[in-house]
């Protein structure tokens, strides 16, 4: 394969750039930026540096089919929320390349979640209360309607902007900070108790062929996983080709999910229709056979395999203000990186770039950390310019369906 592996900032990225090219596959890494981690790794055939997706879609369009032609890609795997640039804009891509996501329509649908509740329950799998709100006024009612809340905003990632009355998170912001609007609403759902199971998976024609479950025993202030740790995936596994069997029997891409345990019920909480860290579970082979749809059966993770990555702490745990950025850096001295080691320690040097990055997203307006770095290509649901009138529609579709 010829793999084009997109927003090489993320460590999930590192880890599939290294899992391709250990094996032999050319891989190619692009972002907005020369300093990503991804982009340093000695399994590299080559790296680009691309304008962002969202801020100058044309010219992120324009930079990426230079790289699929010079390279001759075969697949562009994206990592994170470019995806959704991407697949507005599959029809402007070069003929031949595969595109590893789903249509655009079946990702705002993931993406957006208050759409991902309605598809949720026609799939049959347990998802809490949610009460979506339009207005200042509506969330102050759907919180007092719960006496343990959890509320975000309908297009949010990760452990990012979480409003809460309960656990080590509560507090954080405050609901005079969240203001919901009709085009970014928010979701207030009943707080469930219990730990957070995420899941990894890939998906070939409407098939998984690769699943991890997994916790996250060491995290960074509660939110961001430093080490993981493989668990059982008969119930997930089942729940994840439920909601891909009700989204589309087509669907190929990399997709992931988060859930509730609460006293042996999972509960789902959202998608995310892109990697997280549970593909380092996977070994190379089986992650790269998974991509090919090789096998009959779905690769799943044994229950007990744990990893750790130092750069978790360094490249994912954006959770903390900057201030908190000497703390992030004395942790990651004290982890031991598995999956790194002395064979391709140049991308783990680059780790501190990221964080430079990050700062200068941030533009001294003291956001969190993972939210500054992500500002370039983070989807929040509005129109993508040069988006199809077909994918304009079915994205109008999705904010109708809103419940």
């Amino acid at each position: 394969m010829r793999v084009l592996v997109t927003s090489s900032r993320n460590t999930f990225a590192l880890d599939i750039i290294r899992k391709l090219g250990s094996l032999g596959h050319t891989v190619i890494a692009s972002d907005t930026y020369g300093g990503a981690i991804g982009s340093h790794s000695k399994y590299l055939a080559g790296h680009v540096v691309t304008a962002s997706p969202r801020f100058e879609t044309d010219r992120f369009i324009a930079e990426v089919n230079a790289a699929v032609l010079e390279h001759e890609i075969d697949i562009i795997l994206p990592m994170f929320e470019e995806a959704f640039y991407l697949a507005a804009r599959a029809g402007d891509l070069p003929d031949g390349v595969k595109l590893y996501t789903g249509a655009f329509s079946e990702l705002a649908r993931l993406h957006d979640k208050a759409s991902f509740q309605r598809l949720a329950e026609q799939a049959d799998v347990p998802i809490p209360e949610t009460v979506v709100v339009t207005s200042d006024a509506e969330l102050a009612a759907a919180i007092d309607r719960f006496p343990q809340f959890f509320a975000r905003a309908a297009f949010s990632r990760g452990g990012v902007g979480l409003l809460t009355n309960t656990g080590p998170l509560a507090g954080k912001i405050s609901a005079a900070d969240c203001h919901p609007t009709p085009e970014q609403p928010w979701l207030v759902q009943p707080f469930v108790d219990g730990p957070m199971i995420c899941t990894f998976s890939t998906v070939v024609d409407g098939r998984v062929t690769a699943h991890c479950t997994y916790s996250a025993p060491t995290q960074w202030e509660h939110s961001t996983g430093i080490s993981f740790l493989a668990i059982d995936s008969t119930d997930t596994l089942r729940y994840t080709q439920r909601l891909i069997d009700e989204l589309d029997s087509g669907f190929t891409g990399l997709i992931s999910f988060d859930f509730v345990d609460h006293d042996g019920e999972l509960f789902i909480i959202e998608c995310n229709p892109r990697p997280t860290n549970g593909v380092i579970l996977l070994e190379a082979d089986a992650f790269a056979g998974a991509l090919t749809g090789a096998g009959e059966r779905a690769v799943v993770v044994e229950p007990g395999l744990t990893s750790q990555v130092q750069l978790a702490v360094i490249a994912e745990a954006f959770t903390e203000p900057l201030s908190k950025v000497p703390a992030a850096l004395q942790s990651a001295l004290r982890i031991k990186d598995v999956g790194a080691g002395w064979h391709d320690n140049a991308a783990m040097l680059w780790g501190l770039a990221t964080l430079w990055h990050g700062a200068e997203l941030d533009h001294g307006s003291h956001k969190e950390i993972m939210a500054a770095l992500a500002e370039d290509i983070v989807w929040n649901g509005e129109p993508i310019e040069g988006m199809s009138q077909a994918d304009a529609d079915a994205l109008e579709a999705v904010h109708a369906q809103r419940v």
